[in-house]
């Protein structure tokens, strides 16, 4: 995808909890009431759609074009559609290897750079309808939306507004016009979208065509046509780039920004990739983080990378980096000149499902510690931190800026993964934290970090104790942790 060129993305979600998007479209839930943890109503804290949208963790790429049949990444768009020809499309197969994997939506390049649509639109010819793919009557967008629908997963379209086929490409309003139809078609026939990606891109060069995208008047039309999406760029407004395409989030990232510093798609100064990565404590709107990476060098199928796909063990990294860091991770895993996802690939997805599974399955080692903390507030004690509920945490007595809790155990107990989440449905306000377990009659601290937010993952090397204690250093409002869990991970 190249994020060099800033993409942008939007999604759509519609309700709390678990549940996939998909089953959330009936419509969004009324914003939370306000209780005794709402100590700073001046903080930003996200929508029920937000919530929904980071806490599902894992988003699917998948990346399919001419270019899959030339080999290349980037399209010229001059690319006769008669190459465009998969001689045994399966999304099913794409769908069902990405619930494998655990992962909750799909995106697919509706339209890349090339400007070949992958579904037979009014608006060109450059398109699968003059493929010769199912006799020119096919279309992927299609059997893609059915595949999700059918594996009850989110379904998302990438529209690439850079078109290198359409003349009017750089007229102005004439090549608004255009996009605008393309992109409704798309928000308008395929029923509900969880997400739908747009960037920034403009690789004409400097001597190339210039188009000055109208982000009002897309942002408008995805708003009428689909009102329960939410908006992503590196400029928002409701969710961010996370500023690289290695899929790592920063060690420090706040879900706020202050929309100042990044204004528009596109927009290039020294400070943006660190802006990104990092978000600001003091930040005014609330804009969580996408990390885009692929499972492959390269985002489209290449013969030559098969021998290169992450491992499940990459992958794991990819996900303490990402979604390990307040961050929602989207993987980019192309379809082959088939149609279908590689074999490799498929493992691989299934082997990081179950290496997940692993790390996390023998349960939260707190749970039946005896528990103490610095204060509480009322209906807010300690140990709501590992009784598995995510509506119930534990708060430090306002108007606190920090404190701690402390766990202990009749006999040692052996872990290698920390977990934090904070209740960000009230707001991200830890700054600063420490696990430390009390050795040689004192605390060693063997875990420190900045930032929590709606989940934190740290690995380490086994430490064995029986007295620890986590201890909030600093934050900017009275903390509220849902969650501390300790975890022993095990062989996949």
């Amino acid at each position: 995808m190249d994020r060099r060129r800033f993409l942008v993305t939007t999604s759509t979600v519609a309700a709390l909890g678990a549940a996939p998007l998909a089953d959330a479209l009936a419509g969004a839930p009324a914003p939370h009431a306000r209780n005794d943890a709402d100590t700073a109503p001046s903080r930003p804290r996200p929508s029920p759609q937000q919530l929904t949208w980071q806490r599902e963790e894992l988003a699917m790429f998948v990346h399919f074009t001419v270019n899959t049949f030339t080999d290349r990444e980037w399209g010229e768009g001059t690319e006769d559609p008669r190459v465009f020809d998969p001689s045994d499309l399966d999304a099913r197969q794409w769908a069902r290897a990405a619930k494998a994997g655990g992962f909750r939506s799909l995106i697919l390049t509706a339209k890349h750079h090339d400007g070949f649509c992958l579904w037979p639109t009014a608006t060109t010819r450059h398109s699968v309808g003059s493929s010769p793919w199912r006799g020119g009557q096919g279309d992927v967008v299609r059997e893609f939306v059915e595949a999700c629908r059918a594996e009850n997963l989110g379904v998302g379209f990438y529209l690439s507004p850079w078109d290198r086929h359409e003349p009017r490409y750089g007229s102005g309003k004439a090549y608004d016009d255009f996009y605008i139809a393309q992109l409704t078609e798309l928000l308008s026939n395929y029923g509900p979208v969880v997400e739908v990606w747009f960037d920034g891109a403009n690789g004409e060069g400097p001597n190339g065509k210039r188009q000055a995208y109208d982000w009002p008047r897309i942002h408008r039309t995805v708003r009428e046509l689909q009102p329960q999406a939410m908006i992503f760029s590196d400029a928002g407004p409701d969710l961010r780039w996370i500023g690289n395409e290695r899929g790592v989030a920063g060690s420090t990232c706040w879900s706020m920004v202050d929309p100042a510093r990044v204004p528009h798609a596109g927009f290039d100064r020294p400070w943006v990739g660190e802006a990104l990565q990092q978000g600001d404590p003091q930040g005014a709107v609330w804009r969580p983080g996408e990390t885009d990476v692929s499972i492959r060098p390269g985002w489209f199928w290449h013969a030559a990378e098969d021998a290169k796909v992450r491992s499940a063990d990459g992958l794991i990294d990819l996900y303490f980096s990402s979604v390990g860091r307040n961050s929602k991770l989207l993987l980019n895993v192309p379809p082959t000149r088939a149609g279908r996802f590689h074999d490799t690939d498929v493992a691989n997805l299934a082997q990081f499902a179950r290496k997940r599974e692993a790390i996390f399955a023998g349960g939260n080692l707190l749970a039946g510690a005896r528990v103490r903390a610095s204060s509480s507030a009322d209906a807010h004690p300690p140990a709501h931190v590992f009784d598995g509920d995510p509506q119930r945490f534990w708060m430090p007595a306002a108007p606190a800026r920090a404190g701690w809790i402390e766990f202990e155990f009749d006999r040692p107990i052996e872990f290698d993964t920390l977990c934090l989440t904070e209740a960000i449905e009230h707001g991200q306000h830890i700054a600063n934290h420490r696990f430390d377990a009390w050795r040689d009659g004192r605390w060693r601290t063997f875990a420190w970090g900045t930032t929590v937010g709606c989940k934190r993952l740290e690995r380490f090397d086994p430490v064995r104790a029986q007295r620890l204690r986590l201890e909030v250093e600093f934050a900017y409002a009275t903390p509220a942790l849902s969650s501390v869990a300790l975890y022993r991970s095990r062989p996949a």
